[in-house]
């Protein structure tokens, strides 16, 4: 009968530059944190020239107004709500600061957001690489072949999506 091993390290066993596991994982929640608050305080700064950033020509104008729009409309709510959302995770905060966003809000929709996503990314990633590290320890050909199937599912969405995207582009032009 196959028994599932425990995937995560022993919290309080050095884990990394000889830090226990709970200690490094509390060291990524802050600094998550902390970037969140940087990304904030830049966009306030930046202001209306978030348009013209390198960031914002890269993110695009018609996106950066869907955020904004967002974020009017949910305000420090939304805020908590990027951490679940790819894409809105690392643009959400830039705009909340542009759009001046009540600050004590802010900071406790994004305190909110990191104690309750990273710890799942943090314990579910570790235990995905310390499990796939114990797979490739017991049979090597099966875990080559979760990996290449991963990879396989991943270029196919990114391939998908960009194809989706050009689809849209290209309905845009012929509309226009």
């Amino acid at each position: 009968m196959w028994h599932a091993a425990i995937a995560v390290p022993a919290p309080t066993e050095p884990f990394w530059l000889g830090l226990p596991y709970w200690l490094v994982g509390a060291v990524l929640i802050l600094a998550l944190f902390g970037a969140f608050q940087v990304y904030y305080w830049v966009g306030r700064r930046l202001g209306e020239k978030l348009y013209d950033s390198r960031v914002g020509v890269k993110v695009g104008r018609e996106r950066i107004q869907k955020i904004e729009s967002v974020v009017e409309r949910w305000g420090a709510l939304a805020v908590y709500g990027c951490f679940w959302v790819p894409m809105l995770r690392h643009t959400l905060p830039w705009v909340a600061g542009a759009l001046r966003v009540s600050y004590p809000w802010y900071v406790v929709a994004s305190a909110l957001g990191c104690l309750t996503w990273a710890p799942l990314w943090w314990f579910g990633g570790t235990a995905a690489v310390f499990g796939w590290l114990e797979l490739a320890r017991r049979s090597p050909v099966t875990a080559a072949v979760v990996a290449v199937v991963v990879v396989g599912l991943v270029g196919w969405l990114v391939i998908r999506r960009r194809l989706k995207r050009r689809r849209a582009t290209d309905d845009k032009a012929l509309t226009s």
